[in-house]
């Protein structure tokens, strides 16, 4: 896993490319498949590995972590009961200020934009070698955790094994804190769950948004509509940010590698393919098509909305009005259970969710596949149709994007998102499972009496 996911990012940022197409195309045709071919289809760095990172890319992320830091320090904020957290959505609201007031100046080429597109695999590699640096900072401090001790650090329950790579990956304390000199007390979980990868993942939308309009002279309904879902669930994480203190990620699980590069590197490069998709082959909805689509995410959105906040609500104060009529059951533990309302309807509510708006991610880059095709200079202007189904596009030297016998095969990466979604969801929930046997013993057989079913009625 800690191989296989960052090579999956690779081959994805490498095979689905502005060079020759998504896929390229020799994975069209394996038969012709050289590696000379397949190098310069791919667009591989001139200077081989080593053009994978570069100094100057280094030091911009670095600063950019850095600024996220004193922002996190230096804005408004609360600290809640629970796991120490501070929060608030000001740091994000900072540097999106910052991002939007460069685009009124400059539009499409504000430098920011334009340096996260041009080095996008260098930013994905000091992103991992920022989670891998963490994911060992963690696991060795870890072991400086006495039983008792007065700063209430601890390890997670499934993070001390006694197996070096897996408690590396799945994390041995469950929420690492640092005192860094001039900032205040760093929860290295939560900072990293809130902050740079996910507003990581806003701006690299933005930067592909610029990046259509810079080569078609237009911006899609269908970029906005994706960039526009994921920046509201962003968001909404970040104003809803005490929430977070209920979830399995702070309660349960270890912060390690898993943690560091699903923050850090899975999900602001993955969750983001359809957007850099769409910078490159610009697919038009239309009004049904946008009907369509805002149907599904609203559904999706309202049901992870309402439960989160249902349970959250419950876990405050059971006595709340709005919550008070619903049914729960009492644990030996001293944990009441909800067993009526959204957690009524399934053991997991907020993932069903989640996953329908997975769908709305996905759904607006149609049936996905497009090819590059280079050529002399022509007379047509950026934007327009090719033969009624491609894109002029360039600069000087047009280039023609269309689907060509690509379509179709782009899905694979386009819709990636659905199917890794319901796997890891259902992943979760197994493990959520796993640990709440553990804490409720007989009360948990109780319970599912109740509230038969995982996640779906009637399915799972």
């Amino acid at each position: 896993m800690a191989l296989g996911l960052p090579l999956v990012c690779y081959l994805t940022a490498f095979l689905c490319n502005d060079v020759t197409g998504c896929p390229v195309p020799s994975v069209l045709h394996p038969r012709s498949l050289t590696i000379a071919k397949l190098r310069k289809e791919i667009g591989w760095p001139k200077d081989g590995v080593r053009g994978l990172l570069s100094f100057k890319v280094t030091g911009l992320v670095l600063a950019y972590y850095f600024i996220s830091l004193v922002l996190l320090n230096v804005l408004p904020g609360s600290v809640v009961q629970g796991v120490k957290l501070r929060s608030g959505g000001s740091s994000a609201i900072a540097i999106l200020g910052f991002a939007s007031l460069g685009t009124v100046l400059q539009g499409a080429d504000f430098p920011l934009w334009t340096f996260i597109y041009q080095n996008y695999i260098q930013i994905m590699s000091v992103n991992l070698v920022i989670a891998f640096a963490l994911a060992w900072f963690v696991y060795i401090r870890s072991f400086s955790v006495k039983s008792g001790n007065k700063h209430r650090r601890e390890l997670a329950a499934g993070g001390h094994s006694g197996n070096l790579i897996y408690d590396w990956f799945i994390g041995r304390e469950l929420n690492p804190r640092v005192k860094i000199p001039i900032f205040r007390e760093v929860d290295i979980k939560s900072f990293m769950e809130l902050r740079p990868g996910m507003l990581g993942w806003i701006l690299l939308n933005l930067s592909f948004i610029a990046h259509q309009y810079k080569s078609y002279g237009f911006v899609t309904d269908s970029i906005i509509l994706i960039s526009g879902f994921q920046a509201i669930y962003v968001l909404d994480a970040l104003w809803m940010e005490p929430a977070i203190l209920s979830t399995m990620d702070i309660t349960t699980d270890g912060f390690g590698f898993m943690l560091a590069f699903g923050d850090l590197v899975w999900l602001p490069f993955t969750y983001s393919w359809q957007t850099r998709y769409l910078a490159v082959y610009p697919f038009h909805l239309g009004w049904w098509g946008i009907a369509g689509v805002l149907a599904v995410q609203g559904v999706g959105y309202y049901i992870f909305r309402a439960s989160n906040n249902e349970k959250h609500q419950f876990r405050q104060n059971p006595r709340d009005p709005k919550i008070a009529h619903l049914q729960h059951m009492q644990t030996q533990s001293g944990t009441k259970l909800l067993t009526s309302g959204w957690w009524g309807f399934s053991r997991h509510p907020n993932y069903l969710g989640d996953w329908i708006m997975a769908w709305s991610y996905c759904l607006p880059t149609g049936i996905a596949g497009y090819l590059v095709k280079h050529g002399s200079p022509v007379l047509m202007s950026s934007g327009d149709l090719v033969d009624g189904e491609g894109f002029i596009s360039g600069g000087a030297v047009k280039h023609q994007v269309i689907q060509g016998e690509a379509k179709g095969w782009g899905m694979i990466v386009t819709y990636f998102y659905i199917l890794y979604f319901a796997v890891l969801l259902v992943h979760r929930e197994m493990r959520d499972e796993e640990a709440c046997i553990r804490k409720y013993g007989k009360d948990w057989d109780a319970y599912r009496e109740k509230v038969r079913w995982r996640i779906l009625p009637g399915i799972y």
